[in-house]
């Protein structure tokens, strides 16, 4: 785990008292179905449609086997195709909804809408379990946690209570989501927990560093 120098030392690194000891967090995870010509639209330019899915598809089951692999109640949260689809896909054992309508911020507020919780997306290859495991361990602690990406916005969110201040009008895909919300944080008394930084895998310069990856 990291820090980050942007954050005061005084700042209460305990938001959520009462969360303390709660039950495990969920692991959510924000996948689309992999359509061609609908996932990982970023990467089509060097892999075409058709790869692009199909590398799409192999870094959810990916992630999936990770979430898994903790032992943590797993969740997911699809778009793209009907939940059946997803089941389809990815086995009946795992507890599926739709994302529903709006942007990314209504989406993830959905889905924190029942804390604790932690949400992540399908893009980051280096994720582990011990990760996650780290996640949940400060989240059952009372603590926000995140996991920054190399790219400014974050590859993880952990919400040990409810945190809607963390999902409206927010820089979305831009480098200026992790501090954004390190702002939004600190101006409520609240220093995260930081994870390691990882790196995304959507843009075509981001292939060369997982080549074992590429379709």
């Amino acid at each position: 785990m990291g820090d980050d120098p942007r954050l005061p030392a005084d700042r209460n690194p305990d938001p959520y008292p009462t969360a303390t000891g709660v039950a495990d967090p969920r692991l959510v995870l924000f996948t689309r179905f992999p359509t061609p010509g609908q996932a990982k639209t970023r990467l089509i330019p060097a892999l075409g449609a058709a790869g692009a899915a199909t590398l799409h598809r192999h870094l959810t089951e990916r992630t999936l086997a990770t979430m898994r692999a903790t032992g943590l109640p797993v969740e997911l949260r699809v778009t793209g195709a009907a939940p059946e689809a997803f089941r389809d896909w990815l086995g009946p054992d795992i507890a599926i909804a739709a994302q529903g309508e709006g942007d990314l911020g209504d989406r993830l507020s959905r889905a924190a809408e029942a804390p604790p919780v932690i949400l992540l997306g399908a893009d980051a290859p280096d994720l582990s379990p011990d990760h996650l495991l780290a996640a949940a361990a400060a989240v059952r602690q009372g603590q926000v946690t995140i996991g920054p990406a190399e790219d400014g916005g974050y590859w993880l969110l952990g919400l040990p209570g409810p945190a809607a201040f963390l999902f409206d009008a927010m820089p979305w895909s831009t480098e200026a989501l992790f501090a954004a919300t390190l702002d939004r944080l600190a101006a409520r008394g609240i220093r995260p927990v930081l994870l390691d930084r990882l790196s995304d895998l959507d843009r075509p310069e981001d292939l060369a560093r997982w080549p074992n990856l590429v379709p």
